[in-house]
């Protein structure tokens, strides 16, 4: 990650969206190839959710597909991503890497007033039914990033709780 200091709204987007990146790089650096793919509920419905490989598999996806969906809106016709999983932390950090960069160049000719969209039918109209415009996406992928830390960080200090 390069720690660019951007300017104007974009900038900080994806200064915050590169901070929360750095967060989890950090997180998961510890976590061993056995800790990766160990199942950690083995009774959720969310697949996401069943180990740490699984969760940031589907960070990368997600990260990935945020950013299409944008560059989509604004005319290019790209594909979804699906799901690639790693068996090493080391993979999941050069993939969370260039999924950073891919939503760089999507973000590179978005101009700071093309952010905010008050009309619904120029939204973004997202796979899982909302309309967001494009800043509240970004903010949305920022914020998706850092509930999945938290769990990973919550799964690390053992505080995952089976149901009964």
């Amino acid at each position: 990650m390069n720690k660019n200091i951007r300017t104007g709204a974009v900038g900080a987007l994806l200064d915050e969206y590169e901070r929360a990146l750095s967060d989890l790089h950090q997180v998961i650096g510890d976590i061993s190839a056995a800790q990766l793919v160990t199942t950690i509920d083995p009774h959720t419905k969310d697949l996401n959710c069943r180990s740490v490989q699984a969760i940031l598999g589907h960070v990368v996806r997600a990260g990935y597909n945020y950013a299409v969906q944008i560059a989509n809106h604004r005319g290019a016709n790209l594909p979804r991503h699906e799901v690639i999983l790693r068996d090493t932390i080391g993979a999941y950090r050069e993939d969370l890497d260039k999924m950073f960069a891919f939503n760089e160049d999507v973000f590179r000719d978005i101009k700071d007033e093309e952010l905010e969209e008050y009309d619904n039918s120029r939204k973004v109209h997202v796979s899982w039914g909302q309309s967001y415009d494009i800043e509240q996406l970004i903010e949305h992928a920022i914020v998706h990033i850092l509930r999945h830390r938290r769990q990973i960080e919550r799964i690390k200090r053992n505080e995952f709780k089976y149901p009964d």
